[in-house]
């Protein structure tokens, strides 16, 4: 039996294993990108490192997460999502474990790197076990769940971080993976079922080129704001890395196995959620980074107090994700993950109309409330629509496709809104503070409304119809597809 024919070689768990498996490994990967954050003054009172050593711990991880999330998708594809999952959530917990040891800075840099890689392997590899495991019924519900936990963890990052850091202390930021890893192998080795994608050899020259592009374009963002986008280093990075990718995708569009076709992207479907995506993370991303600070450094509370009143957004997916993936199983995932996107919007430019240097609490709630509904809404459809967009074997690189411009997504909310920030306020009162977080949420709001527009773009029940009758995807995918 071929793997092309037969995707899923064995059935080892039901649904809800999978699910379990899934959603915390999702959860400690998501975590790791802002949960270091609140923990830097801490980091360098013990370890030492000048201000760049610190803002690497942050980056390193950032960096080869998001370099790394489309080679570790093709490997699973290859060899075996399964088999790829556990190697990648063994070298997470591992480095983790080193992480929480580091007798310094630079082996502290190192462990996140590695924690980067493990991550990158991981990740996109759960919603392609997931998918695998759930029948297409109860997909979005499914979903709205993995989303709920995914959206929790990249949100509450800085709560969990600060929380830690206060009082316990900073290692354990990177010791609460390690029970999490350890517990969840074996459960993986005994209830998850392998399966594989086409069978089709690793696509090494567009490897090279996909990896070395998001490395310059990455590395750019990441260190725009700290070393000056006329620095060097940085022009080169986001030169040499735009011109990578380019050659990537004029590659891709005439290699014979490339690693991620071209041709998905002449799908609305894959197209529209995929840029919606990186809008979404772009805006939300920024968004988090300034109003963390905001609270704490403008209005005076401590690292938990802030991540406390910050639960209104962040806390939201847990309550209203799930609901969503079921809505997006009766009505379908396009208008859910647009009135979710414009919701989070207007939740955006309310936060911007209020804020001032002794605004209330009470005063920004309605727009923290209504931010995370719009994100909750967004997380279990958008997953959906990316995983019923493409064939069954294709699922793995879809996700790591989605997953990598979700990090740049990321990188760029972060150093566009920062730039943002400096340009037209600062740090040197509340006052001018407020002047730069003002526009920068305004952006983040426009933004992401850009994302619900490119939601809205998606394809139709017509074009769905018509791919089954050519033959030109696989039926069970393209079905879901129409009623999305």
């Amino acid at each position: 039996m071929s793997q092309e024919t037969a995707p899923t070689t064995e059935r080892r768990g039901g649904a809800v294993w999978a699910l379990v498996i899934t959603g915390v490994a999702g959860f400690m990967a998501a975590l790791d990108n802002l949960v270091v954050t609140t923990a830097l003054p801490s980091i360098r009172e013990d370890l030492g490192g000048a201000l760049d050593d610190l803002e690497w711990t942050v980056s390193a991880y950032t960096l080869t997460f998001a370099v790394l999330l489309m080679f570790g998708a093709a490997l699973g594809d290859r060899f075996g999502r399964r088999r790829l999952f556990l190697a990648g959530l063994t070298v997470f917990t591992g480095a983790s474990a080193a992480a929480a040891m580091a007798p310094g800075i630079d082996s502290l840099i190192a462990a996140r790197a590695v924690q980067g890689v493990g991550a990158a392997v991981m990740m996109p590899l759960t919603l392609t076990l997931l998918t695998a495991a759930v029948p297409v019924a109860k997909r979005g519900m499914a979903y709205g769940i993995w989303g709920a936990v995914n959206g929790l963890a990249v949100a509450s990052g800085p709560l969990i971080g600060g929380s830690l850091t206060e009082h316990v202390s900073w290692h354990w930021i990177f010791w609460l993976n390690v029970p999490l890893g350890l517990a969840v192998l074996p459960l993986a080795r005994l209830r998850l079922a392998e399966s594989y994608g086409t069978g089709a050899p690793l696509d090494v020259p567009g490897t090279l080129l996909a990896s070395g592009g998001l490395f310059g374009i990455v590395y750019g963002l990441v260190r725009g704001p700290a070393d000056g986008w006329t620095g060097s280093l940085v022009l080169t990075g986001l030169i040499a890395g735009g011109s990578l990718l380019v050659g990537f995708v004029l590659y891709s569009t005439r290699a014979k196995n490339p690693m991620l076709p071209m041709r998905l992207f002449r799908s609305r479907a894959f197209s529209g959620i995929n840029a919606a995506s990186l809008l979404m993370y772009l805006g939300m991303f920024g968004s988090i980074f300034l109003l963390s600070q905001y609270m704490q450094g403008v209005l005076g509370y401590s690292p938990t107090e802030a991540g406390l009143r910050m639960l209104p957004w962040t806390g939201m997916p847990m309550l209203v994700a799930p609901i969503a993936g079921i809505l997006s199983d009766r009505i379908g995932g396009r208008p859910v993950v647009a009135a979710g996107l414009f919701l989070q919007a207007a939740g955006l430019a309310y936060l911007a109309s209020v804020a001032t240097a002794d605004v209330s609490y009470a005063a920004q709630l309605p727009g923290l409330i209504g931010s995370g509904i719009g994100m909750a809404l967004y997380f279990a459809p958008a997953a959906n629509l990316v995983m019923s967009s493409v064939r069954p074997t294709e699922q793995g690189i879809a996700s790591g496709a989605n997953n990598a411009l979700r990090e740049v997504g990321g990188a760029l909310g972060i150093a566009v809104m920062a730039s943002i920030f400096s340009a037209q306020g600062g740090y040197e009162s509340a006052q001018s503070f407020v002047d730069g977080l003002r526009p920068a949420l305004v952006t983040g709001a426009a933004v992401v409304a850009l994302g619900a527009l490119a939601t809205l773009a998606i394809s139709t029940r017509r074009r769905a119809a018509t791919l089954v009758a050519s033959g030109s995807v696989e039926q069970e995918p393209v079905l879901e597809a129409a009623a999305h």
